[in-house]
């Protein structure tokens, strides 16, 4: 048996192992766990796992997943921490459960190409590069659609941040509290900001103020245009009213918004001239190097 045999056989055999714990009559619930719950006091959800289960199985690689994923993630320039992006993003996952799904799929990746490799018949450096390259690829794939998500949602929170502090300016105009027209925003709002927002809310309701639930949401999002209105409604307590204030700071939103936009379009103006420039600069080469190559054969047969 090769090495490659013995991976795949003990691969099988652990995932095999995994699946059937899933399975109510391999991976029975021992009897003082099945009687727990009608006894008094028993309520609970009994807590036993088997040492095959995969709540087990993940509690023990997660740890190590996160480690791993965090160094390769580093290495290649993705210097913000995973657990700020899936915040950010309102996932129901941590980061230990995502880099465990992520080294997973990497080893799986692993395993299917030495498989192939090992099939075609490759050579050792080769089948080794493939063993490197098909994991690899496999986890930065994963990790830029966690990046890119990441990014688009700051996108989105500057484009509606000036609409949203307009909103909230004249709400606190009218008369309404800074935590009223918070809640005003978060209940009737249907965007980006809206859905932090409600989490801000929900924030206050734990016990934090609305400075710091705010606080924390401009920490967590990232983004500058935030940190500056946040700053403006950290003076709710100090200032009668802030109106005024937040509607320069939309304003100023909107300038920035505006930069940015340009910038955009300048960036994609240039990028037209890459392809006329290709289409200009190969036929030019090619009837140049006519010539060129005619003329040297004429003097190296003279």
């Amino acid at each position: 048996m090769t090495r490659i045999e013995a991976m795949a056989s003990l691969t099988l055999f652990v995932g095999t192992g995994l699946l059937l714990s899933r399975v109510r009559w391999f991976s029975r619930v021992p009897l003082v766990d099945r009687l727990r719950p009608y006894t008094p006091g028993g309520l609970g959800v009994p807590t036993r796992r088997g040492v095959w289960s995969v709540e087990s199985f993940g509690e023990v690689i997660a740890p190590l997943s996160r480690s791993v994923g965090a160094v390769v993630s580093r290495l290649f320039g993705v210097s913000e921490e995973l657990d700020v992006k899936l915040r950010r993003l309102h996932l129901p996952i941590d980061a230990g459960e995502f880099r465990t799904r992520q080294v997973g799929l990497s080893l799986v990746a692993a395993i299917v190409s030495l498989a192939g490799a090992s099939v075609i018949g490759l050579p050792a450096p080769t089948l080794v590069l493939v063993a490197v390259t098909g994991p690899l690829l496999t986890f930065l794939v994963i990790e830029h659609r966690v990046v890119a998500a990441s990014e688009a949602r700051q996108q989105r929170l500057r484009t509606e941040l000036p609409v949203v502090a307009e909103q909230l300016g004249m709400a606190m105009s009218a008369g309404f509290s800074l935590g009223a027209a918070l809640h005003r925003l978060a209940d009737r709002g249907s965007g980006v900001v809206a859905e932090d927002l409600r989490r801000v809310t929900g924030r206050v309701r734990q016990g934090l103020t609305e400075t710091e639930a705010l606080r924390e949401w401009a920490d967590l999002a990232g983004v500058d245009t935030l940190d500056r209105l946040v700053a403006v409604l950290a003076l709710n307590r100090e200032a009668g009213d802030l109106g005024v204030l937040i509607a320069d700071e939309a304003r100023a939103a909107r300038r920035d918004a505006h930069r940015r936009l340009l910038e955009t379009i300048e960036r994609r103006d240039q990028q037209v001239w890459i392809p006329v420039a290709i289409a200009a600069l190969v036929p030019g080469t090619i009837l140049v190097a006519i010539p060129f190559v005619q003329a040297m054969r004429t003097f190296s047969t003279g």
